[in-house]
């Protein structure tokens, strides 16, 4: 990740996401999901075990949410940087 930029106690890889307020979910992994997105917290590919599950849950969104906001006719837009 190269658009990594710092907050005053935390990294975010997504400067769209600096000011943006944050739900809490959690999530169930199996351990080797685990094991490997520490590995890329460890090798510096995301700051946090966070961040990389927020990229794929975008990269996920914006590949599939435009199909999913045609679908559904409750949901008027959709912004996958959040």
């Amino acid at each position: 990740m190269s658009n990594i930029c710092q907050t005053e106690d935390r990294q975010l890889a997504d400067k769209s996401q600096i000011g943006v307020k944050m739900d809490r979910v959690t999530i169930r992994l199996p351990p080797q999901q685990v094991e490997l997105l520490e590995k890329l917290v460890q090798t510096g590919e995301f700051p946090t075990i966070s961040e990389a599950v927020r990229y794929a849950v975008r990269e996920y969104l914006s590949k599939r949410g435009d199909r999913i906001v045609r679908d559904n006719d409750q949901i008027v837009t959709f912004d996958a940087r959040l």
